[in-house]
């Protein structure tokens, strides 16, 4: 039996979700610290998005699947493997995101244990920053997402690195987010498109290790916060945020 299918608790099945474009060695690294996990995903859902490289091999090698989606960019790439997903709770990563041993095990926890939540998401650590920036970048990040677009958003946002979602979530919005395109952030559209709909929750003790490309590519931080404003107004723009601040205070 392969590594991935062994699983100690039997609340519920999860299946990890991995869009993947050109990522070898990061997936492999990746791939490596999920089949350490404390609590073994289910399923590995590897999104191949037009890789040129071994990514798919090292994916095979792993024992994931590998689905492939040829439409450019996150949001297909991504909705196409939480299509393709069979578990009870849908996680997703990044390739270059580095998981605790106990990563899956706490999601697995804080679901069975709190019938509320159906969506989490957890703070990052850029592990490939200088070590003097490594602290103040993660706090940046954290800052600038989390809290200033949860105040767009009116609730938690979730974070793609690290966020996990019960497959009635994806059930009910599925047709409400983007599947096309690279202008959008994946993660902030279906937290807004979940808005109203789901009870989103910031667990702070469930940590990533990402790499911290945001900062280190050219205009990378610039790019990023254009993509966000590109969400923000497919989802109303500022009448959004009105609308979805007034459900939140229900002064609709």
């Amino acid at each position: 039996m392969d590594q991935f299918e062994q699983k100690v608790s039997v609340d519920m099945r999860i299946s990890i979700v991995i869009p993947v474009l050109n990522d070898e060695e990061y997936l492999k690294i990746l791939l490596d610290h999920l089949a350490r996990q404390s609590l073994p995903a289910d399923e590995i859902i590897v999104v191949d998005n037009g890789c040129t490289d071994a990514s798919v091999t090292v994916a095979r090698s792993a024992g994931a699947t590998v689905i492939v989606e040829k439409i450019i960019g996150i949001p297909a790439a991504a909705a196409t493997g939480y299509d393709n997903a069979t578990g009870d709770i849908i996680v997703r990563c990044d390739a270059d995101s580095r998981p605790p041993a106990d990563w899956l095990e706490k999601i697995d926890k804080k679901f069975v244990e709190d019938p509320t939540a159906d969506a989490l998401t957890g703070p990052g650590f850029f592990y490939d920053l200088p070590l003097g920036t490594r602290s103040i970048g993660s706090a940046l990040y954290a800052v600038g997402y989390f809290f200033l677009l949860g105040s767009a958003l009116a609730t938690i946002p979730l974070w793609g690195s690290n966020m996990a979602f019960r497959s009635t979530l994806w059930n009910e919005v599925r047709e409400r987010v983007s599947r096309t395109g690279t202008s959008i952030h994946d993660d902030l559209d279906l937290s807004c498109a979940a808005h109203q709909i789901f009870v989103l929750k910031f667990l702070p003790t469930l940590r990533m290790g990402a790499a911290g490309r945001v900062f280190l590519r050219p205009r990378g931080f610039r790019d990023s916060s254009r993509l966000a404003l590109n969400t923000l107004m497919r989802h109303g723009g500022i009448k959004g945020i009105f609308d979805r601040w007034q459900s939140v205070l229900r002064l609709n």
